[in-house]
């Protein structure tokens, strides 16, 4: 005749089943907040925009780079093309953003490191609550195309109006970064 588990042996089951329970409800609870629970905004004087999505700003002593989450910007070096002509597209989208900027300071929530050491951050001008996105701008502006689906609206809408790069023909900015060697300084574009 085939025993079961004693009861000592199922009792014990239990309690382990309900104790890794217990610890994946407080990993879901510990997960839940950290994904919905604010991140604190961290408001830095503007020093240099770089280019279309990436920003050096002051924190301290040192000088800190900013890239904007949720963005591509047409890298500074970038061409586009329209109505057959080439014209400086990543100079204006980073002229687009120092207007937008303007002097700063800039309220941003800080995410993560990229491979390269810099920020990555979603940045508002002041004042807040009221201040820009700029990274919903610089897309729905045409500067730059969305890498999140947090921007898809403002790309959309900056496609069907034709407006930044969706004005002619452009490579999108990964593409023309894998194609084209790196600047030295991140800090300072080219004059080329």
């Amino acid at each position: 005749m085939l025993r079961g588990p004693s009861p000592l042996t199922r009792l014990r089951w239990r309690r382990r089943l309900r104790s890794l329970a217990a610890l994946l409800l407080l990993a879901a609870f510990a997960f839940a907040a950290w994904v919905w629970l604010p991140v604190p905004a961290v408001t830095v004087p503007l020093v240099h925009v770089i280019d279309g999505d990436s920003l050096a700003v002051r924190q301290g002593d040192a000088p800190l780079t900013i890239r904007l989450t949720g963005i591509d910007a047409v890298e500074y070096r970038q061409d586009c093309a329209r109505s057959g002509t080439r014209w400086p597209c990543g100079r204006e989208a980073r002229t687009a953003l120092e207007t937008l900027v303007g002097r700063g300071p800039l309220s941003c929530e800080v995410a993560a490191k990229d491979r390269y050491g810099r920020t990555l951050a979603a940045c508002r001008t002041a004042p807040l609550p009221d201040g820009v996105d700029l990274g919903a701008e610089m897309t729905r502006l045409g500067w730059a195309v969305a890498t999140s689906d947090a921007y898809m609206v403002e790309e959309a809408e900056a496609q069907a109006r034709r407006r930044g790069i969706w004005q002619g023909d452009f490579i999108r900015p990964e593409n023309w970064r894998a194609t084209h060697e790196r600047p030295a300084t991140a800090l300072t574009p080219p004059d080329a």
